[in-house]
This record gives C-alpha cells, structure tokens and sequence, in this order.
C-alpha cells in the first residue's frame, strides 16, 4: 500500500501495518538501445540518448531501431521523400520550363495561349510549396533551434524568388522567375535524394551492432529447452547455443567445446575455440559445437552495449578541426546573406540590370553559400572512422584523441600483459652435468610436484609438459614454501624444486655449477637432495610485439617499455623487441613521472596499457590506448580501447588516425575551395570582364554535387585496409 523499503528483514508497514512482501527484481534488458537512443531522420549523424527535437534543423528525434520508418529506416524514409517529390514535380518543373518566354526564345518555339501566366503560376505555386515544404519545415526547425543553417537559407531563396515572381505576376508587368525556382527545387529534391542516399550508406553502425544480439534464447529448466526473448534473461540463468546459432549474451561456459566466431565483436578473423570456464560475448557467432552457457553480464554491463556506448560517444565527440568547420559554416550562413542582399543591391541600384536579373543573382548567390559540404567534411568522416575502427576492434571513445594519434611520435608499452602475454612459459631446460637427470625427466619430476602448486612458474612449468606431451606421475608428501619453491617425492625419489635459497636451506650439494642467466627466472631442482639442473622461465613475449615495435619504427615512431619488473627482466624483452627506451623498476606511482619525462623533452605521447593498473599514465599520454580490453570495454581513462591482446593493433589506430586526418583535409579543402570560387562567380563578380553568370539552378546543382562529392570521398574511407 506504501512505498516503504526494507533492505532485509520481513515485517510490517509502519504506516499501514500490512506485511511487508518480497519485490520480484524487475529482469533488466539485454540491449537497450534501441529505446534510450534517438536520431533525427534528417541527420543520421544526430544521436541522442533522450527524446526531444534535433538541435540543428529542430525536427523531432525518432527512436534509432526497433521499427517500421525510425532509425535506420527514417534516414530511409527521408530519402524516399526527397525521391517522391522529386519525381511528382518533374512533370511541373518540364511544364513550366517550357512555358518560359526565356526558353522559348532560347530554343527557337514559340507556344502561347489564353491564361498561360495563370497556368505557369499555379504549376510554380505546387512545386513550390509540395517540393519545397521539407526544406521549409526543417528550416523552420533551425530557426527555432536558433541555429539558422543550410535548410534555412535554401527556404530563404526559394521564397524570395517565388514571391519576386507573384509580384511579377499580379503586382507590376515583368518577367517572373517561376521556372527557376521550379528547377531549383527539383535540383535540391535530387541533390538530397542522393545525399540522404549516400549519407545512409555511411551510418546505421549502432542499428547494425543492435540486431547482433538474436531476439530469443534457449533457456535450460530441469535440464529441458525452453524458447524465451533474450531480454527477459537473468544473470546465473542456464542457456543453450547449438551449432551455427548466435550466442544471446555474455556469459561463461559450463559444458562443451566449440570454435566462435568473434569478427563482428572484437575483429579476431580466426574461430576462438570455447571450452569450460570460458568467456563467451554476446553476438558472436557459435560455429561446430553446442555450448551451455551461464549468463554473466545483462544490460549496460553486456559487451554490444558498451560497444554502442562507446561508438555513441565518439560519434557525439568532435576533433578540434571539426569545430573550426562548425564556426566556419555558422560564418558563412551569414555571409550567404551577405552576399545575396549585396548583390541584388548592386546590380538593380549601383549597377542597374532590372529587377528580375538582380533577383536572379542574389538567389544564386544564397543557394550557391549554402555551408551543407562544409557541415559535412567531418561529421561524414568521423561516423565511418568510428564504424571501421570498430569492425577492426579499435573503439574510439574520444575523437580529439584519435585526431592527435597522427601525430605520435613515441608509444611507450606496459610490458606485462601487453607486449608479454603475462604467463611465464619455460625458456631453456639445462641438467647440472654428464651424471644428472635428462632434460625430458627434468621436467617431469619437476612438473610432478608443481601441478599441486598454483603459482604462475609452476603452472607454466606443467604447461610445458602439457606442450611436450609427457606423462607425469603422481606425487606424494607434496608441501609448498612460500616465496622460495615446493617439495615432494615422485617415483620414490625426493624432489625439491625452487630458488637458490630454498635448496641451499635443504643443505641441496652441487648448486654451484651454474650460473643463472640474465633476464630469466630459475627453478633450481634437487633430486635426492642433489642439484640436477635449472629450469629457466620468463613472461612469454607476444609473437606480434616484434612485428608492431617493428612497424611503428618504420612510421618514424619511438619506442619503450615501462614495467616495475627487474632492470634485467625488462632490458631482456627489450633487446629481444628492439625497443628504443626501457623503463624498469618503475612504482605505480611514478609511472606518470616518466610520461611526463617524455613530453617534457617535446615528444607526443601515446600509452598502452591494460587500463586498470596504468590508469593515471594513460590519462598522463597524449593518447590513452587501452588494449585487450575484450569484454571490458569501458575503459574510462583511455581515448582508445582495443578489443585484443595484440600490440598490432596500436599500429592499425595510427594508420586510422592518419587516414581520417587525410580525409578530413581533402574534404575541407574541396569544401572551403567550392565556396570561395563559387559565392562570387554567383553573384555576378566575374561578369562584366567575362560575362559568367551562374544561374539558380546551376547553383543549386553545384551546391549539391559539393555535399555528395564530400560524402563519397569519405566513403572511400570505408575500403581502407589498416594493416
């Protein structure tokens, strides 16, 4: 009856006195974004995650999937809209083209009738108003919006020729304008027919990444196959993925083997075999095997919806130069003005022309300074940056970030975890002499008393015996010392594996025979109480390190490695890398330290890391790179978060970052060059010394080919490779 809440114990309401009873937890969804994430049907590049109108034409913002004609769809539906009353007008704009006294002179035929400037104003008014009203509502959108741009000045000119050429009509004897405007806005109708058209092919990431997650699972109760919606799936619930299915959500194995297909998620092209006390991420593709999978993250927490967050944010963000062409494209709104007003004001006062060819001119001029390409240079570009680098498991959190790893000229690596796997791996296998133990049984023995030990160079001791495929046998009397190694018999035999310490405190003869190798750990192993020989070990490096320390040099980048490991571990890897600097013994703390050595001495700097451990040194670098991110993607202090454990990957965001740099100046270079050569060309400055006029409906078919010409050119973008 009352909204009283009690975290544990039952009782009664204080209030009412009724029983308090048990709320049932509300079952959070998979994937919601479809209902928090909204888009403007005309701008695919607007996402926001509440309802409201678009902040740049004011028009309402439609959920971004889930629906006939929203999302995806809408940017659809808007380019079937410009297409339709592009073709319904064609047959009016033909009609009043060739009802121009104009044309007819031109091309030598004369048709004149009883009542023909009533026909070619009432074909001039449907047009006008039937092909024109998306511009006039979007326009209207912008002003209330307070943000007057393309939309508000093309319904400016469109509505200063019509209503010049009313008044031509009913008002004063002239010749009107009716089919200029008529082809105007049959050339804008097709401009953004095919804009929308090539804007939609450059966006719907989100809406794609949305349907990976399948909409129904088969949920296991008493051990029997159940169909429910994905979205009613709680955390700890039992579901089974049969071969060729995608799997619903993240989760962990519990039985069966299979190879997944994870390209769609985190970019790995190869199969990813699972088997038991696996991660498995929801989306990805299950391919040879059935799986049983425990459920782990829901909602927000799932990979898809961290992924969409992140790709949300970077296409929200903008890079600096993005933002020098927002102002620029406000500035030229106003000169478009500017210039129409003046040049209408030039050639009917100052130089006198008539009123119809100042008309004329100052509407080129305004459909011809329409900022729409310069709008579009970045924001075009960015979108399909964010959609590649995700299809290549590189998420882009902040644009400024990615705008800034172009210019990186050191990358410096957190060795354990990243250019390491972080899993000591047996180096070198080395008996005490001609009457010791053999190496395979070396291993053996040793192998045999460290499968009861759970410390990271025990179990990468049992590893190798797993890899040589030897058979170790059982061990008794097993006992471990911390920090110094473990003891046992096996076959009879007494063994003692660990460092020097330990065998000297057992009173071990023979331990000095050997002297321990640089930048290795050693497992001294005592075989009845007699030193047999040394296991060596070290964190096994990334067979991709190489390659990427390698291929970063030959970008004219530096590198180096920062590690709290030994001066000897460190420098090792880092010879073995060909890295330029090696930062070793380094404390958490100081980490930062030696970040801001680097940009004290002019460098730019990039940090990788895994994220949690080189949280302060990443937000330190110039660029944040958190990498093997994996599931856990939402890295807060990196800039870019790679899905993979694979230094590689460093390499592909650069090369992303250069080739979004280069797009984004061919863009604005064409985009600010059209304008320049353009707005005076339109208003009639080349025209006493060259007799050059650019009528409205070349202006407006220029102004178009801009938009679409910056729209493909950053869709080439999509086909680059970034290896």
């Amino acid at each position: 009856m009352h909204p009283i809440v009690r975290e544990t114990k039952p009782g009664t309401c204080p209030e009412c006195g009724m029983y308090l009873v048990k709320e049932k937890p509300k079952a959070e969804k998979i994937v919601t974004a479809k209902d928090a994430l909204y888009t403007c049907p005309m701008d695919p590049e607007i996402i926001r995650e509440q309802p409201g109108n678009c902040p740049k034409c004011g028009m309402k913002l439609v959920p971004l999937s889930g629906g006939h004609g929203t999302g995806h769809e809408s940017h659809a539906s808007a380019e079937f809209d410009f297409r339709r009353r592009f073709f319904i007008t064609l047959p009016l704009v033909i009609f009043t083209i060739l009802l121009s006294p104009n044309i007819q002179k031109w091309f030598g035929f004369n048709v004149q009738f009883p009542g023909i400037e009533s026909l070619t104003f009432a074909a001039g008014t449907l047009i006008f108003f039937y092909g024109g009203l998306p511009f006039f509502k979007a326009g209207k959108g912008e002003i209330l919006a307070k943000n007057p741009g393309m939309m508000t000045l093309v319904a400016f000119a469109i509505t200063v020729g019509y209503t010049f050429s009313v008044a031509a009509t009913f008002l004063f004897p002239g010749e009107s304008l009716y089919w200029e405007i008529s082809t105007l806005i049959s050339v804008f109708l097709l401009g953004h027919w095919l804009e929308m058209r090539s804007v939609r092919g450059a966006t719907g990431a989100l809406a794609e990444l949305a349907k990976l997650i399948p909409p129904s699972a088969h949920l296991l109760r008493d051990d029997k196959s159940v169909d429910v919606l994905t979205e009613t799936l709680k955390i700890g619930d039992l579901i089974l993925v049969k071969p060729g299915e995608k799997i619903p959500v993240d989760g962990v194995v519990v039985s069966g083997e299979s190879s997944v297909n994870e390209a769609m998620v985190t970019g790995e092209s190869r199969p990813v075999v699972k088997k038991m006390n696996e991660k498995v991420i929801g989306g990805t593709i299950n391919q040879d095997g059935s799986l049983t999978v425990r459920v782990a993250k829901i909602g927000a927490e799932t990979a898809i919806a961290q992924i969409m967050k992140l790709i949300r944010e970077a296409q929200a963000s903008k890079p600096n130069v993005q933002l020098l062409a927002d102002k620029a494209a406000n500035v030229l709104t106003f000169v478009a003005i500017f210039a129409g007003a003046g040049s209408f004001l030039y050639w009917f006062t100052l130089s006198p022309h008539g009123a119809v060819f100042a008309a004329t001119l100052a509407v080129s001029a305004i459909v011809v300074a329409c900022p729409h390409a310069l709008g579009l240079a970045i924001p075009v570009v960015t979108t399909i940056t964010s959609t590649l680098g995700a299809k290549n498991g590189i998420l882009i959190k902040e644009m400024k970030g990615l705008e800034i790893a172009r210019k990186i000229d050191y990358v410096v690596f957190d060795k354990t975890g990243t250019l390491t796997r972080g899993q000591f791996g047996v180096e070198k296998i080395i008996p005490a002499g001609a009457e010791s133990v053999s190496e395979e049984e070396l291993l053996t023995l040793t192998g045999a008393v460290e499968t009861l030990s759970q410390h990271s160079i025990a179990q990468g001791i049992v590893e190798e015996t797993k890899n040589r495929r030897l058979t170790l046998p059982a061990v008794t009397g097993f006992k471990s010392f911390p920090g110094k190694g473990a003891v046992g018999t096996v076959n009879g035999k007494n063994i003692a594996a660990g460092n020097l310490s330990l065998l000297k405190e057992l009173g071990a003869v023979g331990t000095e025979s050997l002297v321990k190798l640089q930048g290795k750990t050693a497992v001294y192993v005592a075989v009845n109480n007699t030193f047999q020989g040394i296991i060596y070990l070290a964190d096994i490096i990334r067979t991709e390190s190489k390659t990427a320390v390698k291929r970063l040099h030959q970008m004219g980048i530096k590198t180096a490695i920062l590690t709290g490991d030994t001066r000897d571990v460190a420098e090792e890897v880092g010879r073995e890398l060909g890295v330029d600097t090696v930062f070793a013994q380094v404390l958490p703390d100081d980490k930062v330290n030696k970040i801001k050595q680097l940009q004290q001495e002019g460098h730019i700097v990039a940090m990788v890391g895994d994220g949690v451990n080189d949280a302060p040194s990443l937000t330190q670098a110039h660029v944040g790179i958190a990498i093997g991110a994996g599931t856990d993607v939402a890295v807060e202090s990196a800039d870019i978060v790679l899905m993979k454990n694979n230094p590689l990957d460093v390499v592909k965001a650069i090369n992303l970052s250069r080739k979004t740099n280069e797009k984004m100046v061919q863009n604005l270079i064409w985009a600010t060059g059209y304008n320049v050569l353009a707005i005076p060309t339109a208003a009639g400055v080349f025209y006493p010394a060259f007799g050059i006029l650019l009528r409205p409906e070349w202006a407006a078919l220029l102004m178009s080919a801009s938009s679409i010409i910056v729209v493909f050119n950053a869709l080439l973008l999509r086909k680059t490779k970034l290896e």
